[in-house]
C-alpha cells in the first residue's frame, strides 16, 4: 500500500476542516434572523432560539409584516364599535424567534408592562396590530404596536389589562 505523505494529508485535512467550518457557520446562521433595514419598532428578548444580533430579535415594520398579516374585527373598551385590526399573530412572532418560555412580558414605551401566558397566545388569534381600519398606528393612536385580543369571538380571554399598546419589547420567560 502506498504511503500518503505531507501535502496530500494537509490538503485533505484542510478540506475537511473547511467543510466543518461551513457546516458550523450554516448552523449558526440557521439561528439568526434577518436584521431589519428600517427603524426598529419591536425587540424580542429572553428565552429565544433565533436572534438578529446573537442576543435579541429586532424587527422593523417590514420584517414584522413578513411574518404574515391577519385581520381581526373586534370591539374594544377604548374605541366606538368594532374596529378592524391588522398585524401578525403573536404566535407567529413567537414561532419566528423560537420562543421557548411560558410567559411573555410585553413592555410599552412608557415602561408599563403586563405578563401574558404563551399558551394562550398560541391558542387564540391574538394580534400584534400595527394598523387599525387600514391606517398605520402612530404613537398617538396606541402604536406602533398594540396587542389586540379577539374580544367579540372569545370573551373568556379578553381582559382589559392584557390589551397593552405602544408595545416596544416582548420578553420571553
Amino acid at each position: 500500500m502506498p504511503e500518503v505523505k505531507g501535502p496530500i494529508v494537509s490538503r485533505l485535512f484542510g478540506a475537511g476542516f473547511a467543510g466543518l467550518m461551513v457546516a458550523i457557520a450554516g448552523a449558526v446562521q440557521a439561528n439568526e434572523l434577518a436584521a431589519p433595514d428600517g427603524p426598529v419598532i419591536l425587540v424580542v428578548s429572553g428565552d429565544i432560539a433565533r436572534t438578529t444580533d446573537g442576543k435579541k430579535a429586532k424587527f422593523d415594520r417590514e420584517t414584522l409584516q413578513a411574518l404574515g398579516t391577519d385581520n381581526l374585527t373586534t370591539s374594544t373598551t377604548w374605541t366606538d364599535g368594532p374596529q378592524n385590526f391588522e398585524g401578525p399573530r403573536l404566535s407567529a412572532v413567537l414561532d419566528a424567534v423560537g420562543a421557548e418560555g411560558n410567559t411573555l412580558e410585553a413592555v410599552a414605551l412608557n415602561n408599563y408592562s403586563v405578563e401574558l401566558e404563551v399558551d394562550e397566545l398560541r391558542r387564540y388569534p391574538v394580534l400584534l396590530a400595527s394598523r387599525m381600519n387600514g391606517k398605520t398606528l402612530s404613537v398617538r393612536d396606541k402604536g406602533p404596536l398594540w396587542i389586540v385580543y379577539p374580544r367579540d369571538q372569545y370573551p373568556q380571554v379578553s381582559q382589559d389589562h392584557k390589551w397593552i399598546w405602544q408595545v416596544k419589547e416582548l420578553r420571553i420567560k
